[in-house]
């Protein structure tokens, strides 16, 4: 009845993510994950400052070294130095970036349903849903590559499901490529190449497809050399990071983990994920697949297997996934909203009139729910690590030269003082002792930011701090003997 209703939704999802976000665009990096957000951002800023070659991220708790640290392949940070190199160093930059790449994302989460649900309506109604998961709301203008991943991911899915729909090569080709980017960029995203599998698998089984179609699936496939190669070569230099060892190393009690499991479920999946907004059509969802017996569909055991994946790499990270790192969940995300957009349809297919009237009334309250939950995440008056670096930030940067090697601490996060003081040297976590420290002045280390009382009182510290510069808050800022 109205074939452009679909699309004034998807419009008015994109200006009111917008409208939204932008009273935190002009704000500096706070909150939660402020500690993996302010990492993201220096290795922007050292591509813009230092060099642009994209194998080269670096950090600035580099020491007397050049800083390079490999992890993820820095494509997206790079591509905002691109910008940067254009229009300026500016945050609000990253923000709109970011901002403009859940805006692609949105639109490939319409395609993948659309692809699977041929319901325009339906599918546009779904992918407002997933604007507003709390989780990809907030994550959206904040500098880490998941989202980058996640829109890659969920547009190679929807080209995937196309191919299904029309068995064009190119949309299989395609599909390949951005699910390698999406892995290239962030790891865990290698799980949705479980979809294309399993389906070729069946395929295959089934004897479904001629030489022609079994070269242009090894073509698809080929695709995965990219995020292998660059992870065979980076991995083995990632030395104490539990994530390549999860539950190998686990240093944690099977009631510890148990607790992680259970608040996942109960606290990050319908709050964090789905957003309480649309749990009802997430439960209706999983409770018509049961009901309507889905197993029997072509599609079911290609989606399966990449929830069984799923699984299978949750509880391996359990550990490092702890609570609070709700972003490694996001290889899950399409296949929430997929669930929740059949809960839409299945509710939409009703002839309760009272259904009908829960649709939009649903739509509507997802994003208050949303917008309730997240807005505290960018509260100044609690950034999540000491205020005097935000407080005084210009200060504390001015106040000594720019290409000064400093000691900054106490910063356990070891990325978070040295964005906000924007130098280059040692962070530490403790206190460091005073052999240390000296090795530190040796190399080149010159002055030391601190709000720790230990190093500014205790007698053993005294000889290493030849002149106080300044006090902003709980910082003060030295000058070290060369002596």
């Amino acid at each position: 009845m109205f074939p452009r209703l679909p699309y004034l939704l998807l419009i008015l999802s994109v200006i009111l993510s917008t409208f939204m976000h932008a009273p935190h665009f002009p704000k500096d990096l706070v909150s939660i994950h402020v500690w993996r957000q302010t990492q993201t951002q220096s290795t922007i800023d050292n591509f813009y400052e230092e060099d642009m070659n994209i194998f080269n991220p670096r950090k600035n708790d580099r020491g007397d070294g050049d800083g390079i640290f490999r992890m993820e392949f820095p494509l997206m940070q790079w591509m905002i130095a691109v910008l940067y190199k254009i229009f300026g160093s500016h945050l609000i930059i990253t923000r709109l970036f970011l901002l403009f790449i859940g805006i692609v994302a949105v639109i490939g989460m319409y395609q993948l349903l659309l692809a699977l649900f041929t319901h325009p309506l339906s599918a546009a109604a779904g992918a407002w849903a997933f604007s507003f998961s709390p989780a990809f709301f907030y994550y959206t203008i904040n500098p880490l590559p998941d989202v980058f991943a996640l829109c890659c991911g969920t547009w190679g899915l929807a080209l995937f499901f196309r191919y299904v729909q029309n068995d064009k090569a190119i949309s299989l080709l395609l599909s390949g490529f951005f699910i390698a980017i999406s892995a290239l960029c962030k790891l865990p995203f290698i799980l949705l190449y479980a979809v294309p599998a399993t389906y070729f698998l069946q395929q295959f089984i089934r004897t479904k497809f001629s030489a022609q179609h079994f070269l242009i699936w090894i073509a698809t496939f080929a695709w995965v050399a990219l995020p292998a190669a660059w992870y065979i070569t980076v991995i083995p230099t990632w030395h104490g990071n539990v994530i390549v060892k999860g539950m190998l190393d686990n240093q944690d009690s099977i009631q510890q983990l148990l607790h992680y499991i259970n608040h996942n479920l109960i606290s990050t999946l319908p709050e964090l994920l789905v957003g309480y907004g649309a749990m009802l059509f997430f439960l209706a969802g999983f409770i018509f697949a049961f009901r309507n017996k889905v197993q029997r569909r072509k599609l079911f055991w290609p989606i399966m297997s990449w929830l069984v994946l799923f699984i299978a790499y949750y509880l391996f990270e359990a550990n490092a996934i702890g609570t609070v790192h709700d972003y490694y969940l996001f290889p899950i995300l399409p296949l929430l909203f997929i669930v929740v957009t059949y809960g839409i349809i299945q509710i939409f297919n009703s002839k309760n009139a009272i259904s009908r009237i829960l649709i939009p009334l649903l739509l509507v309250i997802i994003p208050i729910t949303c917008f309730l939950r997240m807005q505290s995440r960018w509260n100044l008056q609690n950034p999540g690590f000491n205020k005097d670096l935000l407080v005084y930030k210009n200060e504390l940067q001015q106040l000594v030269p720019d290409d000064a090697l400093v000691v900054a601490g106490n910063d356990e996060s070891h990325f978070i003082w040295f964005y906000y003081l924007d130098k280059k040297g040692w962070a530490f976590y403790p206190e460091p002792d005073t052999t240390q420290i000296r090795d530190m002045i040796n190399k080149g280390a010159q002055f030391l930011y601190t709000d720790s009382e230990k190093i500014k009182t205790q007698q053993e510290f005294q000889p290493f701090l030849e002149q106080e510069l300044g006090r902003f808050g709980s910082i003060t800022v030295f000058a070290l003997s060369q002596r």
